[in-house]
Order: structure tokens, then C-alpha cells, then sequence
């Protein structure tokens, strides 16, 4: 009686832990479709506007839905043959991180790294942050370019000042990727994609990442350089939270 008690419990553990798995219908970790594509899923670490991890994302994995992957697959195939990486920094968002954020917004330290000219209770406003956001539907996408050839090794460092998200590449937080002008998620004029100041091997690449992605029907945002979306790929917003890949 013990021995089948606890196999059913053992059963019970097993299928909730592969129901705590399991993506809706038509979401795939992307790292199954395309392993080689980089990520740096910034909302699961301190890295970024809040500085701290946002609800929702228990793993820094992107999760896509799958023609939106294989999508991503086929820029990643073609980037490849000239040494170069997509490198996703945000795919699916949980809705209630876009909470999170609102939340933050109206309270809480700001550092001013990732928004050194406009108030962050500007921020939602003036359309730099959404409380409903295409992220959260899989529609949306973050990313950029990384040179495979480069040294991409500088991290991170919690403990280090930085200059803000508009100084030169080398005073900025290390990015690991081509310098597109400014940082990623830098909510500042220089930051919209057509901005006229930034040099002219920045504005080379930001051409190159959306000539890569418009190949395949992305369209960018204008006043995000790393943010696409997929016209008609949205739908219902989704609340599941990010969970380790298994």
C-alpha cells in the first residue's frame, strides 16, 4: 500500500512539473528551433531599467511562437554566412511584467542609465513602455546583432557605475554585440531607429539588423532600433510565467 502510495505521488510531481513545462498552444522555447541564436533575455537579471529581475520571468529564455521562430531560423542562416548573430534580449513577456513595470514607473529608484533625459513616469506616455505590450501576445521581439569575429567577452559588472545609455560604446555597460548608438532599452531621442544622432557606421548597422529582419515580414519599431514585431502574429496577451528549458 506505502509503495503504490508513493508512486502515485511520485506520478502526481511528475505531471505537475511537466504541466509547470508545458507552453500554450503554438509557443516554443526558441532555443529548440535555433540553438545557435544568442540570448541575453535582460528582464531575468538586474540588467536592466527596473534592476532587478521582472515578475514573471523565472528563466532568461525566449519563448516565441513557432512561425515566429522558424522565421528568426531563417535571419539567423543568412547572418551566419557573414559571421554574424541575432541576440535576443526580449521575446515573450509575461503580462504581468508589463505590470511590473507600470508599477515601477510610479515608484522606486531610478538609476536614469537607461533614461538619462525623459522622467520615468514619462516613460508610459510618451510610448516607450506599454502597459498592454505586443510581447506579450508573441508577437514582439528585442534583439540585435553580434559580430561572431569580435571580442565579445566584457560582462556586466552589478558593482560598476556606468555612464548612461547614450555615452560612447566604451563608457556604456558592455553590451556584447555591435555598437548600434546607444544601449539596448535606452529610452532617448537617440534611440529611435532614424535618429540623426548617431555616426554613420552606427546607422550602417541598424540598417543592416532591419534589412535582415524585413526579409522575413519584422517590421520595426520607430522609436526602438531593437524593437520587431510580425504583423498579424499577435492575439490574446498571455500571463504564463518564463520557466527554466528543460
Amino acid at each position: 500500500m506505502k509503495a503504490k502510495l508513493v508512486a502515485l505521488l511520485t506520478a502526481i510531481a511528475l505531471s505537475n512539473a511537466a504541466s509547470a513545462q508545458a507552453l500554450p498552444a503554438d509557443f516554443v522555447y526558441l532555443r529548440d528551433i535555433d540553438p545557435t541564436i544568442i540570448q541575453d533575455i535582460r528582464y531575468a537579471t538586474s540588467n536592466n531599467f527596473v534592476g532587478r529581475p521582472l515578475h514573471g520571468y523565472e528563466a532568461g529564455e525566449c519563448i516565441v511562437k513557432r512561425g515566429i521562430g522558424l522565421r528568426l531560423k531563417v535571419v539567423q542562416q543568412e547572418l551566419a554566412k557573414r559571421k554574424l548573430s541575432l541576440k535576443m534580449y526580449d521575446c515573450y513577456r509575461p503580462a504581468r511584467a508589463s505590470a511590473d513595470m507600470l508599477a515601477w514607473s510610479r515608484s522606486g529608484k531610478d538609476s536614469g542609465r537607461f533614461n538619462p533625459s525623459i522622467n520615468k513616469r514619462d516613460l508610459f506616455r510618451l510610448g516607450y513602455i506599454a502597459s498592454y505590450s505586443q510581447h506579450s501576445t508573441g508577437g514582439a521581439l528585442d534583439l540585435t546583432l553580434v559580430d561572431l569575429t569580435a571580442d565579445n567577452s566584457a560582462v556586466f559588472d552589478p558593482t560598476k557605475t556606468y555612464a548612461d545609455c547614450t555615452a560612447p560604446v566604451e563608457k556604456r555597460a558592455p553590451e556584447g554585440s555591435i555598437d548600434m548608438g546607444t544601449g539596448y532599452d535606452c529610452t532617448d531621442r537617440k534611440g529611435h531607429t532614424a535618429t540623426t544622432g548617431i555616426s554613420p557606421e552606427q546607422r550602417h548597422w541598424r540598417e543592416e539588423l532591419i534589412a535582415a529582419m524585413s526579409k522575413q515580414g519584422f517590421v520595426n519599431y520607430s522609436k526602438e532600433w531593437w524593437h520587431f514585431s510580425l504583423p498579424g502574429a499577435g492575439g490574446p496577451a498571455y500571463d504564463f510565467p518564463i520557466m527554466p528549458h528543460h
